[in-house]
């Protein structure tokens, strides 16, 4: 029996599947509801699950392009890990940082899945096309989701929250409609953890 895959683009393949089960140990800020930090792997889980309960309201959206998308949106934290997002700066080299970081991790695989993979990824970072634009948002709304549901260490600042990606969560009516309510959510928190009442 002939084999259905050249040899060298199968260990190619599982090469670099080994290597992206770092994102499994790559640790967040973000908590789970046990207190527990969340790893990389867990956020972009969470991320496609979170868009396809939304594949009726995203009719018309490439939904397995907008997974594609989620599922790559953090690899390269694989390599040099996650800066939270309170402690990112303007201007700061972290889109680089990462680019480099997904070359390096994508090293292993054909040529052909190695280019795809870096175009998924710099159309993310770029959020131009109406699946991008959709990727960005679901994703800081899966953030600020965990943060809302985790058991977060005393002192939280759930304020941040409010203003964190707003400019992603406004470019699409449905991200939009969720952030409103993803907002209340957080102000209950914040004044739950502060004991101020109503």
């Amino acid at each position: 029996m002939r084999p259905v895959i050249d040899s060298e683009r199968l260990t190619g393949i599982i090469d670099f599947i080994q290597a992206a089960e770092r994102l499994k140990d790559t640790l967040r800020s973000g908590r789970t509801s046990n207190g527990r930090a969340e790893s990389t792997a867990e956020h972009s889980w969470r991320l496609c699950l979170l868009v396809i309960m939304f594949e009726k309201e995203l009719a018309g959206c490439d939904l397995h392009r907008l997974l594609k998308l989620c599922i790559v949106h953090d690899l390269g934290e694989a390599i040099s890990g996650d800066i939270p997002a309170i402690d990112q700066r303007a201007n700061d080299d972290k889109a680089a940082r990462e680019r480099a970081d997904l070359m390096q991790l994508c090293a292993p695989l054909p040529e052909d899945l190695n280019r795809d993979i870096l175009a998924l990824w710099d159309e993310y970072n770029a959020a131009a096309t109406p699946e991008a634009i959709l990727a960005k948002g679901f994703d800081k709304l899966e953030t600020m989701l965990q943060h809302n549901v985790g058991r977060n260490p005393p002192g939280f600042d759930y304020a941040f929250n409010l203003d964190y990606g707003v400019h992603h969560t406004a470019r699409h009516p449905l991200l939009a409609e969720i952030r409103a309510l993803v907002d209340e959510a957080t102000r209950a928190r914040m004044r739950a953890s502060s004991n101020i009442p109503g």
